[in-house]
């Protein structure tokens, strides 16, 4: 079944036994997401460069800045709000894939993620993980490029049938695509998702299933099963 995901903006009214008053509470904005490309044009057509995706298994991010500017190689993890810096020592060599253990610690134990590029910087993964507490973590990567920014939002989704589940996705408005994971709570498997990005919507094929503002995702639709799913999300990345 194909599933998106979600988040939301909320409107607060204040009431009071002696008045009245309305008040809006501030949109929802990632502070600590970048408006521009990180990635330098230099790199476009490189395994060099910034590698951003979106991780179920609880739910959270994960960006790679593969020699980007220079020499660092490094991995910036996080997941249900605990981060943790990464790092490899394998040197990046130009006209070759580059395959390399990131390797640090994660709530205070060792962490290992293998990343996984061909050296056009094209079939970015992962193609192992051993982060404590998140045996069975799921990735999806995305190269961002010096002219098409990507953005990472975690959100959920839920169904009358009834379903709950997390819905991690990728965005570029520029590209005008969006792809990710779903996952029903509860279950082990996973499921891939995507779909095209147009004036501010997000569609499925020929369907709606989402609106973005600003850094906030909503949305409302019927499944292939008559079943309504709700989504909301927020950028994080």
């Amino acid at each position: 079944m194909r599933i998106i995901l979600a988040l939301s903006s909320a409107i607060i009214l204040l009431f009071s036994t002696s008045c009245k008053k309305d008040s809006t509470a501030t949109p929802y904005t990632c502070a600590s997401c970048v408006q521009s490309p990180d990635a330098l044009a230099a790199n476009d057509n490189s395994s060099k460069g910034i590698y951003k995706g979106v991780v179920i298994g609880s739910t959270g991010t994960i960006k790679f800045n593969i020699a980007n500017n220079g020499t660092d190689i490094t991995a910036l993890l996080v997941i249900d709000g605990v981060s943790a810096t990464l790092t490899s020592t394998l040197a990046w060599v130009g006209g070759q894939p580059y395959v390399a253990p990131f390797t640090g610690t994660f709530n205070g134990s060792a962490a290992t993620i293998t990343f996984s590029v061909d050296s056009d910087g094209t079939n970015a993964t992962i193609v192992s993980s051993n982060i404590p507490g998140h045996a069975s973590a799921v990735f999806a990567i995305i190269k961002e490029s010096s002219t098409a920014l990507v953005e990472g939002y975690n959100g959920t989704y839920s169904t009358t049938r009834p379903e709950t589940g997390v819905f991690n996705i990728l965005i570029s408005r520029t590209a005008g695509l969006w792809g990710g994971i779903s996952k029903e709570n509860g279950q082990s498997s996973t499921e891939d998702v995507d779909g095209t990005f147009v004036n501010g919507k997000l569609f499925q094929s020929t369907t709606q299933i989402g609106t973005l503002n600003g850094d906030v995702i909503t949305g409302s639709f019927q499944d292939s099963n008559n079943s309504t799913v709700t989504i909301e999300g927020r950028r994080v990345l």
